[in-house]
């Protein structure tokens, strides 16, 4: 870490009001730096500041002013690009190579916020659909919703949390923050160089809070809308108490990976692909592989491959070139994982690759004839475990993607166009991904999911969406 503590910041400013939020290095379980922690007398100066600043964003902070800021920060996250790399690999434990595709997808949320920062347009409507409209014109455009509220996750301190606030200034909406206090560093290095500009005085807040202390996140009725990234249960919940703001959630996944019959020839690429994607950041992805599904022509082949390729990965030190798999978030994490995969295994799942655990070290591991009933198959692993089966019929494993609570995206693996488009016709899920893992995600894309994945949409245009409404103007002819 560059500094031994961190201020949040509080309406632009930043703000060492203690240093009573420890972050750990995730490897080592040393205490990394120290980050100031808000009470709910800091949050509740923040929503208000947010208010105050609303006219100005709304009006006198044009599209070319939001958009230099978000200029400014790609050319500082550029400058800062390795800093914050190693932030993010000691507080997050994730792999520094990790860590840096991270720093690379934040640069890249901002660039594309920059460029449709001044592409809110509208519509014309024309509203003469019958003799009593005649001489009336409509005419549509977006405003900016109001102050936001955004709650960030761990897993990718930087990334998730840009996809929150580079739309909202692109939008034109003030913000306060709440990062996640595991991972609270990354979000205020950004915080750092928002300070930078000159946005006006309230725009932003970047408040590390205890999930205990942060109940006006969800709760206070100035806020205009809740973007939360995280558990489907804590997700649901803060739902239901937001009383009358918009909602958007970016929940949990079980994903699925189907590899069809014609992939015999190309099973090395697919092998490298399910390890990656089952595999990277120890599995702490929402869209990480989870369930393996293989035709049964090619099931013996693959699994020989994969068996290979999982324990061939190198865990250790998130530090080291080298590493693949770094730790979990904690060690408590970790052993809920471990029970799960112990309870699957006296239910009759085999281990067949992996399956080592020391403290919130957990060996990348693979399981086959994992009951359907089971945690580890229906729950959200959330960690370097992956469940592989196979399958007869192609339809059959379409019906067994969507056998799950969750739908947000998955993969397929197939030179059929027929079979491409009926997943992407039946797949109960937000996004399908072909011919490559479900983890794969482009930061302009529309991603989020359905059923207890969440609602609404991330990436910058479609987070504008969220962030601003149409405002309809009537004009009628009078001359």
């Amino acid at each position: 870490m560059r500094k031994t503590t961190y201020p949040y910041y509080l309406a632009n400013e930043p703000v060492a009001a203690n240093t009573d939020l420890q972050v750990t290095d995730k490897f080592s379980g040393e205490v990394a730096t120290r980050v100031a922690l808000a009470d709910a007398k800091a949050i509740d100066e923040a929503i208000g500041l947010a208010v105050a600043a609303m006219p100005e964003m709304r009006g006198g902070f044009a599209p070319f002013k939001r958009q230099a800021v978000l200029e400014h920060c790609v050319k500082r996250f550029r400058e800062r690009a390795d800093e914050m790399a190693m932030a993010l690999c000691i507080e997050a434990g994730k792999p520094i190579n990790d860590s840096r595709g991270e720093v690379t997808r934040l640069i890249d949320t901002f660039k594309v916020a920059a460029e449709e920062s001044v592409r809110i347009d509208g519509e014309i409507l024309n509203l003469e659909i019958s003799p009593r409209a005649k001489g009336y014109h409509g005419y549509v455009k977006r405003v900016p919703i109001g102050p936001c509220s955004f709650i960030s996750p761990f897993n990718f301190p930087l990334n998730l949390a840009a996809h929150k606030i580079a739309p909202a200034i692109a939008a034109g909406t003030p913000f306060v923050m709440k990062p996640a206090s595991r991972t609270p560093v990354g979000a205020l290095i950004i915080g750092e160089v928002l300070a930078e500009t000159d946005l006006p005085k309230g725009a932003f807040s970047i408040l590390p809070a205890h999930r205990d202390g942060a109940d006006l996140f969800t709760t206070d009725e100035r806020f205009k809308l809740l973007s939360f990234t995280g558990s489907p249960a804590v997700g649901w919940d803060l739902k239901a108490r937001a009383a009358k703001k918009k909602v958007v959630l970016e929940l949990g996944g079980n994903a699925a990976a189907v590899v069809d019959s014609d992939q015999e020839g190309k099973l090395d690429y697919v092998v490298d692909r399910l390890a990656f994607g089952a595999f990277h950041q120890s599995g702490q992805s929402c869209i990480g592989v989870q369930r393996i599904l293989a035709h049964a022509s090619l099931y013996d082949a693959l699994r020989e491959k994969l068996i290979a390729k999982t324990k061939s990965l190198k865990m250790g030190d998130p530090k080291n070139e080298k590493t693949f798999v770094g730790p979990m978030i904690s060690g408590l994490e970790s052993k809920r994982l471990a029970g799960w995969m112990e309870s699957a295994v006296k239910a009759g799942a085999r281990i067949i690759a992996g399956g080592k655990v020391d403290g919130a070290m957990f060996e990348a591991t693979l399981l086959e004839n994992v009951g359907r009933d089971t945690d580890l198959y229906r729950k959200e692993a959330f960690g370097p475990v992956a469940i592989l089966e196979k399958f007869d019929d192609f339809d059959q494993a379409l019906d067994t993607v969507n056998d799950s609570d969750f739908g947000l995206q998955a993969g397929i693996f197939t030179d059929s166009l027929a079979h491409a488009h009926r997943a992407w016709d039946r797949l109960e899920v937000g996004g399908v991904v072909i011919n490559d893992v479900p983890s794969f995600r482009v930061d302009n894309m529309p991603y989020g999911g359905v059923k207890d994945s969440g609602l609404g949409r991330e990436g910058i245009r479609h987070a504008i969406e969220d962030m601003t409404e149409a405002r309809l103007m009537v004009m009628r002819e009078t001359w």
